[in-house]
């Protein structure tokens, strides 16, 4: 099976571009869903991050309070990498598992850090969704009510978009013309539809 990486900052619209690929039955495994499960109440990946950062990461429903620790982890490159030390294997070993699951001639997984975690090769191609920065700290803003520099501390800790453009296979440009966007994923789609048939 073709396995596709979809990356891109954050903001560039990668939940976007990821459905309109699942509604054109392709699966798409997405890395940050893989993450929460492995971080619900009773799972050992959790017991494992509290352990590592304390129960004050916890919210009083025993769940993990995401903020908290997204604030701690950006304010501490020392946390962030002991975080991504724990939750990142545990993340692509469930991904290599759905991806054996997988029906179709290709699926797709969405990695925002795929080139951060130096695995480009656990996929066979890298789909970068790009955007201008100025709009993905817009696009952040809006829907997440994050301040413009938080979502720039964010963005440091990313490759950079030159960095993310040069490891592309290919690029899907998502700006504003959601017309556009269908038509590059339906050139996409019958492109990797060919190299999984060949």
């Amino acid at each position: 099976m073709l396995v596709v990486g979809l990356t891109g900052g954050i903001g560039a619209g990668k939940s976007t571009v990821a459905g309109l690929f699942a509604a054109r039955g392709v699966e798409v495994f997405d890395a940050d869903e893989v993450a929460h499960r492995l971080l619900e109440p009773g799972q050992p990946a959790l017991k494992t991050v509290v352990r590592a950062f304390g129960a004050d990461i916890l919210g009083g429903d025993g769940h993990l309070d995401r903020a908290a620790l997204r604030r701690r982890v950006f304010a501490e490159p020392k946390s962030r990498k002991r975080l991504e030390g724990i939750l990142h294997p545990l993340v692509y070993a469930e991904l290599a598992r759905l991806v054996l699951g997988a029906a179709g001639s290709y699926c797709l997984l969405c990695i925002p850090l795929l080139l951060e975690t130096g695995r480009r090769k656990f996929v066979d191609r890298v789909l970068v969704v790009d955007c201008p920065e100025t709009l993905q700290i817009e696009r952040v803003v809006r829907r997440s009510g994050l301040r413009p520099e938080e979502v720039r501390a964010i963005m440091a800790a990313q490759v950079s978009r030159s960095e993310r453009l040069a490891a592309a296979d290919d690029v899907i440009v998502n700006t504003a013309d959601p017309a556009c966007l269908e038509s590059e994923v339906d050139a996409l789609h019958r492109r990797y539809c060919a190299l999984a048939a060949a």
